[in-house]
């Protein structure tokens, strides 16, 4: 998936749009329902550690037994980002000249495994089907993504024979569990990666939890001591500020919120299906594909040629100026999904009804209709 310099200015104009909101209404105003809003809900004692030496001294016995409990395995990396993670994993682990093979529900991966593939000379193919997956025998690394972007999420039988399939092979297996790590167990009661056989396993600290945006890796001890020789001389550790944050949010994290929202998104499902809406259900909540997003928008009434992921960008920047809820297309990282997700476990949901995020559902795809009309896509992405 390639990155375009449009995606980072679009994103800057969402995130003025916050700014503004925050500025005039607080923080309270804004409605997050991204699933990734993370936090730092740290005390005055634990500011006054957040020093180079003093803060991973006294935080690392914590954040190992949080850590060790929420992903299995017998050691824990905290990581700056969980792209940071799957980069020096790839880095230390696969040698020129050899094969990363990867398995999830849907194309594509994050686009830092290939990225990282290239950086150091391997191979790269996915697999969606188990009927084509194969490891050939020049492979160094298994990859599987148990919850894709989209929150597309593949069985415990399909995720067991991969990591059968590798350790035959005597290949190590590594998961990006972004947010796997939670909504796999929670909704689907699927055990952690690496008490299925995984020995490697990386998670998004603010994915459906209250954590901030951060990585934790999970792994045998020598496997992590590794890895963390790289993240060292990479710099990609995570400071202590991050740290503290994520020992907050793994103490305050429960699945049962989380398996709430799976209970409900049937009837919020229904109430946009009675709109004449075609949804998709996730785990938690519902989506809007970026080439559905083009067809709703065509379906009122206007033909266009103007790619759905701009479209889609167009939507979401719309829903946070008119409605002050949140979504990735508009403020995601460049390169990230376009897809309109609505998760509706975020903590955020308690602040509009389901008939009122409806209501801005409906009304915010007849005002991208009005923005394409009146030619002015250029002022709602970058202006």
């Amino acid at each position: 998936m390639s990155i375009t310099l449009d995606e980072v200015k679009r994103r800057e104009k969402g995130l003025r749009i916050i700014n503004s909101k925050v500025r005039n209404d607080g923080i309270d105003s804004l409605i997050d329902l991204t699933g990734l809003a993370g936090g730092f809900d740290v005390t005055p004692e634990d500011i006054s550690l957040l020093e180079t030496y003093a803060g991973p001294a006294v935080f690392e016995d914590r954040i190992q037994e949080l850590g060790v409990a929420h992903m299995g395995g017998q050691k824990v990396l905290p990581l700056n980002r969980t792209t940071s993670g799957i980069a020096a994993t790839i880095i230390t682990l696969v040698k020129p000249g050899t094969k990363i093979v990867h398995y999830l529900a849907k194309e594509p991966g994050h686009p830092s495994i290939p990225r990282t593939a290239s950086l150091v000379g391997a191979d790269y193919v996915e697999y969606t089907n188990l009927d084509d997956f194969k490891i050939d025998d020049n492979t160094s690394l298994v990859v599987i993504t148990g919850t894709t972007m989209d929150l597309e999420v593949i069985s415990e039988d399909d995720f067991r024979q991969v990591i059968d399939m590798a350790k035959e092979k005597d290949i190590v297996v590594f998961v990006d569990d972004a947010s796997g790590a939670r909504i796999r167990r929670a909704v689907y009661n699927q055990p952690t990666a690496i008490d299925m056989g995984a020995d490697l396993s990386v998670t998004s600290t603010d994915k459906l939890m209250e954590g901030p945006r951060g990585g934790l890796m999970a792994g045998s001890s020598e496997l992590i001591d590794r890895i963390k020789l790289t993240v060292n001389q990479y710099g990609l550790e995570a400071q202590p500020p991050l740290v503290v944050g994520m020992i907050k949010g793994l103490e305050k994290y429960s699945p049962e919120r989380i398996k709430e929202a799976f209970k409900q998104k049937d009837e919020l499902y229904q109430k946009l299906v009675d709109e004449n809406l075609n949804p998709l259900t996730t785990p938690t909540g519902f989506m809007f594909k970026e080439d559905e997003i083009k067809r709703e928008v065509e379906k009122r009434g206007v033909k266009t040629d103007i790619d759905a992921d701009v479209i889609a960008t167009v939507y979401s920047m719309l829903l946070i100026d008119n409605y002050n809820i949140v979504t990735i297309p508009a403020v995601g990282m460049p390169g990230a999904s376009k897809t309109v997700r609505i998760d509706w476990s975020a903590k955020d949901a308690d602040k509009l009804s389901m008939d009122d995020m409806v209501r801005a559902i409906v009304d915010v795809f007849d005002k991208t209709v009005s923005v394409i009309k009146e030619n002015n896509i250029e002022a709602v992405l970058y202006e």
